[in-house]
């Protein structure tokens, strides 16, 4: 449907119940006959750990800013995607986190024994053998960590004939502590009188476990906005502008914004020049339905469409769209400089807007969320969504959220699934009295009720209760259904 004019409250419930909006034309898949099934999809910030591949693209960033270092290893990151290795990442090691665990548990074992025969074989091993050790253990370690699957570490763990758990021996632990216990006594070698770096070390068995503290990960906001040096070799700014043309930000930034969106176009998604107009970028990305409200009680933004820029040495490298509703940030589209690449600026600007959405909670706690638009399981191209955790499906039938994890082994066997278990569960918001469905005919606004009388065809009833069905109650009965 064309959405002339929309409150930010009438398209929350829209997109609750499966809608999403391109432009101002807000569209619903018909989950149960189309090809790739398209699931809503939201993440929860406020409970949110980056993981390992989003804090590698945090400290990327970050060396960038610093030093200027480029890391060339991803420079052809899909559009809003992170690089292969991370899709394997959000295939395996989040979806199957139980798996992870087992993998770390194994490691654990065979680290452990592993390190017992060499020193039965060896006494005190050179320090590059360790060295070596420790190098191995930690690559493995990392790539279980990341999320790669099981099966690309390989791990030996046939136990040896006739040994079992010696109940005498301390209780195995993960490879990590192994290595910072090992770290630390070379340290402690190195300094007889246990002084390190000006710190008293302590003489602890090698079987204590490490302080709690040291283990605690750091926050995503201590990620991104780690303090750079004075002499920082660039400067990164994000700013949020609204989307008007009545904004002067906006207005000024206006061409340049535009030619980074042709410039990302033709390169990512090879359009041809006459599809990059103005015309085309202004229907796509800068006009909006919603209605901007900034009542005393919602974000100091206030509610409506933006542009979250992000300005890198006084120059736009790229452009998150996105809109602020009353529960949550939605994410609309985002268009980077190509030159930018090997930044991964799709995922650091998810991680941006999964942050913003956590600033934004302070003040509106009710808002809570953060929507990715659309989780395709069966395209991999989309399936990347699947990383942010904890995420949520929207059940197409029931509208109701299910936990991601509870959904993907249903979606593994039928690319259309209900996700709601209860067999008796209905769609709470359903319309159930389209009588009183809000029309607008003729300059007048008046109920479905009454426009009926007026109506002779009969495929118009099919209509208007077929957007009845897709939209709700609710919002029937706030929305104008405009008839000519």
């Amino acid at each position: 449907m064309w959405a002339h004019s929309m409150t930010v409250q009438d398209y929350q419930d829209l997109i609750d119940r499966g809608w999403r909006r391109s432009g101002k034309y807000v569209y619903k898949p018909v989950m149960n006959q189309t090809c790739c099934p398209q699931y809503t999809i939201r993440c929860r910030p406020l409970q949110f750990q980056p993981s390992k591949s989003h804090k590698k693209v945090l400290k990327k960033m970050l060396k960038f800013l610093a030093k200027g270092e480029i890391s060339r290893g991803n420079c052809e990151d899909e559009p809003m995607e992170p690089a292969m290795e991370d899709a394997v990442a959000g295939d395996f090691g989040l979806i199957n986190k139980l798996d992870i665990q087992c993998d770390l548990k194994t490691l654990s074992d065979d680290l452990k024994e592993s390190l017992e025969s060499e020193e039965k074989k060896k006494g005190k091993s050179s320090k590059k053998e360790e060295s070596n050790e420790l190098s191995r253990s930690q690559d493995i370690e990392e790539k279980l960590g990341s999320g790669e699957p099981s099966h690309s570490v390989k791990v030996h763990t046939a136990p040896k004939p006739g040994k079992g758990a010696d109940l005498s021996k301390p209780p195995c632990r993960k490879a990590k502590e192994i290595r910072k216990e090992r770290k630390r006594l070379k340290l402690m070698q190195q300094n007889p009188d246990g002084e390190l770096g000006g710190l008293q070390a302590r003489r602890e068995p090698s079987f204590c476990p490490p302080k709690a503290k040291s283990n605690q990960p750091k926050s995503l906001e201590d990620l991104i906005f780690e303090s750079l040096p004075e002499n920082a070799s660039h400067k990164l700014e994000v700013r949020l502008v609204p989307v008007s043309f009545e904004d002067p930000e906006f207005k000024s930034s206006f061409s340049q914004s535009f030619s980074l969106y042709v410039k990302y176009q033709m390169a990512i998604h090879q359009d041809p020049p006459d599809e990059c107009g103005k015309t085309e970028f202004t229907r796509f990305l800068c006009n909006s339905p919603l209605e901007a409200e900034n009542p005393p009680n919602g974000p100091d933004c206030g509610y409506g469409s933006f542009h979250q820029q992000y300005w890198l040495d006084g120059k736009i490298i790229a452009v998150g769209v996105i809109d602020i509703l009353p529960y949550c940030v939605s994410s609309v589209y985002l268009y980077y400089d190509p030159d930018y690449s090997f930044l991964s600026l799709g995922v650091y600007s998810a991680l941006r807007e999964i942050a913003f959405t956590r600033q934004l909670h302070e003040k509106t706690s009710q808002l809570n969320y953060y929507y990715m638009g659309f989780y395709i399981h069966s395209c991999p191209k989309m399936k990347y969504k699947g990383q942010y955790r904890p995420s949520d499906l929207l059940c197409p039938e029931t509208y109701v959220w299910v936990p991601i994890e509870q959904c993907l082994p249903s979606l593994e066997n039928s690319k259309y699934c209900r996700f709601n278990q209860d067999p008796q569960a209905v769609d709470e918001g359903r319309s159930q009295e389209p009588d009183r469905l809000q029309v607008l005919y003729k300059k007048v606004v008046m109920p479905y009720g009454v426009y009926r009388k007026q109506q002779k065809d009969p495929s118009e009833e099919a209509a208007v209760l077929q957007y009845a069905r897709l939209v709700g109650q609710a919002c029937s009965e706030r929305m104008l259904l405009f008839r000519s």
